[in-house]
Formats: C-alpha cells, sequence, structure tokens
C-alpha cells in the first residue's frame, strides 16, 4: 500500500476511534483537530513502517538465537546435511523483504 492508502486507513481508524483524550495537567481533555490530525499522520507513518521494515523484525525472530544457528552448522557439518541453510531459506521465504 502506498502510504496515501495508508493514510485513508489511519483516517478511518481514527474516525472510528472517537472521541480520544490526552491527559493534560491531570486533567483529562478529548483531542483538539490538530491532536487527531497528528494522530492520523502517526499512525499512518507506523503502518507505513511495519509495512516496509516489519520483515525485519519477523526474521530476527524466527532465525533464532547465535548459538541455534552454530550449532545447526556445526551438525551439518558432521552429517553433511543443510539444515541450517534449509531453514535461513524458509525464514527469507516466510518473511520476504517488499518491493
Amino acid at each position: 500500500m502506498t502510504l496515501e492508502e495508508l493514510t485513508v486507513e489511519a483516517t478511518a481508524e481514527i474516525e472510528a476511534a472517537k472521541p480520544l483524550y490526552k491527559q493534560v495537567n491531570n486533567e483529562r481533555l478529548e483531542f483538539t483537530s490538530v491532536d487527531y490530525d497528528q494522530a492520523i499522520i502517526d499512525l499512518a507513518n507506523s503502518k507505513w513502517d511495519t509495512q516496509q521494515f516489519g520483515y525485519v523484525q519477523a526474521r530476527q525472530e524466527a532465525y533464532g538465537s547465535v548459538q541455534d544457528q552454530l550449532d545447526m552448522q556445526y551438525w551439518d557439518g558432521v552429517n553433511g546435511t543443510t539444515t541450517w541453510a534449509d531453514h535461513i531459506a524458509q525464514v527469507k521465504s516466510d518473511n520476504p523483504k517488499p518491493e
């Protein structure tokens, strides 16, 4: 999705969540129009970042620890297998980099 499409999506989500409130000097106040506009921008940018870079975190979690990967590499060398390379390929396939 483009940033403009994500902004439309964010606008709909913020509109559906109204009213939103903020805490100022221990007083609960409803967002101003400026606050709502900023919330839309922030949500759209967050969605954009997740879309563009979310795969990085997903891959890092799926790869497993360095220790586990080194263990896979050791046993691949001992057994003549490709467990580690297969694992890495699967993680990349399951979490593709956006184009």
